[in-house]
């Protein structure tokens, strides 16, 4: 059992993680990539831009740890659903990468954009391209995957008791809580109040659910019969 024990610190401290990265990168990109876009504020804010980045890849990299730690606990309940859900976070993990070579693209193409070697019109199309991929990719990757992924992970938990079911029931109640703003945001009906209402629940949940995991770690006696 000594094993579940580390697992259940190693993914609470990859959930702790995976929200501080968030939170840093979207207080870095700041409004730098927000429409219309300013060419001269994207190339002047290169080193946030930058910084985002690399935040973004510690964000991927320890969603796709979540999923990979928690396969075995899952594979107790389901084993098609705990590959399901790394398949999710992994994914997750995939479009928060391409929403990071966006922006480095984007930041490309405003120094050439500067430099005078493209046309005004063309260069104007091709970032909101780019613009549009990664705010897609992150939304997308950030809200369907994410409460998808959320479904697949707190359902079992809260089936097996490998958590008390307050926690893993309040889980699925965010998770679907980040569905229902990721399907609002595809068809663009999703404003600041909305998504602040809907996200609250996962964000604070995941964090109650990380410092659960470090203090107290899983249920080992329930993990014991189901095994």
């Amino acid at each position: 059992m000594e094993s579940y024990r580390k697992t259940g610190i190693i993914v609470g401290l990859l959930f702790i993680i995976a929200t501080v990265t968030a939170i840093i990168t979207i207080v870095f990109l700041g409004s730098t990539l927000e429409m219309p876009l300013d060419f001269n504020l994207i190339s002047e804010n290169e080193f946030q831009l930058v910084i985002s980045v690399l935040f973004w890849i510690i964000l991927a990299v320890s969603v796709m740890g979540i999923g990979a730690m928690m396969y075995p606990i899952l594979k107790k309940y389901h084993e098609g659903l705990a590959a399901g859900y790394v398949v999710l976070r992994l994914t997750e993990s995939i479009l928060i990468i391409i929403a990071s070579i966006s922006i480095l693209s984007l930041l490309s193409l405003s120094q050439e954009y500067l430099a005078g070697t493209l046309d005004v019109s063309y260069y104007q199309s091709l970032a909101s391209m780019l613009l549009a991929l990664q705010n897609w990719s992150f939304e997308i990757g950030t809200l369907i995957f994410l409460g998808l992924g959320g479904l697949f992970l707190y359902y079992p938990l809260y089936e097996l008791r490998f958590v008390p079911r307050w926690l893993s029931g309040w889980g699925i109640i965010g998770a679907i809580c980040v569905l229902l703003y990721g399907l609002l945001s595809l068809f663009g009906v999703a404003d600041s109040m909305i998504v602040t209402l809907l996200a609250a629940p996962i964000a604070i949940q995941e964090m109650v659910f990380a410092v659960w995991l470090i203090f107290k770690g899983f249920n080992t006696e329930e993990i014991k019969l189901n095994s």
